[in-house]
């Protein structure tokens, strides 16, 4: 059974002197896609078996397509210092955390001509080796049926509710009706507290027919005093 020696980790040289690589590792989406106007994240993390320090840094790259012409669109160290020249000028932000192990960036306004190949690279010395991850950026319009789905997400969240509760109260209501035909079929009595309202409302109206009635007499006998 042969001997297995990491590629990355041990080099052995001929004085049988052995010196340990620090490998660092770092991961990046390989394809992301976005819409016009509306701000896009790469995202990139990396894994360093040294603690982070001031040393660390991080380079963002931009190649278009079809081309080799490579430019630089972002730097790290200590502290921001996105492009202020080129295409992505102004437009770069930073959303990552070193000590967290993010180096993501941020694009604003992104339009069709941002369509192309991003890396990320990270070295936090004595760490230094690593993988370059290649991220593929596709941005495009957003067409009419992205737009009809957002629609129907709303209706989903907005109407249907308020349909349901309609339609609730529409079976409520008629169930009442429903209810109030069969009573006056079957010769529903009314109980002793609807009687009640019934006796107190033909009372009031027996009282406000006096009344009438009484100031009806007082202007006939004025009337006949007057003459």
């Amino acid at each position: 059974m042969g001997n297995s020696v990491c590629p990355i980790c041990i080099e052995r040289h001929s004085h049988d002197r052995v010196h340990t690589v620090l490998s660092l590792e770092i991961s990046a989406d390989a394809h992301v896609r976005g819409y016009v106007g509306e701000k896009i994240k790469l995202k990139c993390t990396f894994k360093s078996s040294s603690d982070v320090t001031d040393k660390l840094t991080i380079d963002w790259t931009y190649r278009p397509p079809s081309s080799s012409r490579t430019e630089s669109i972002f730097h790290y160290q200590s502290f921001q210092y996105p492009t202020t020249a080129g295409t992505f000028r102004d437009r770069i932000s930073w959303v990552g955390n070193v000590y967290k192990g993010d180096a993501s960036i941020s694009i604003s306004n992104p339009t069709l001509k941002d369509n192309g190949t991003f890396s990320c690279a990270v070295k936090n010395p004595p760490d230094v080796y690593h993988n370059i991850p290649l991220t593929e950026l596709t941005v495009t319009e957003r067409g009419f049926s992205t737009m009809l789905s957002s629609v129907a997400l709303l209706s989903i969240l907005v109407f249907i509710p308020s349909a349901v509760v309609v339609i609730l109260l529409l079976v409520r209501m008629g169930r009442k009706a429903t209810g109030a035909k069969k009573r006056s079929r079957s010769g529903y009595k009314k109980s002793s507290i609807e009687v009640s309202d019934d006796t107190d409302q033909e009372d009031n109206n027996d009282c406000m027919a006096r009344l009438c009635v009484r100031c009806a007499e007082c202007l006939d006998s004025d009337y006949e005093e007057a003459y």
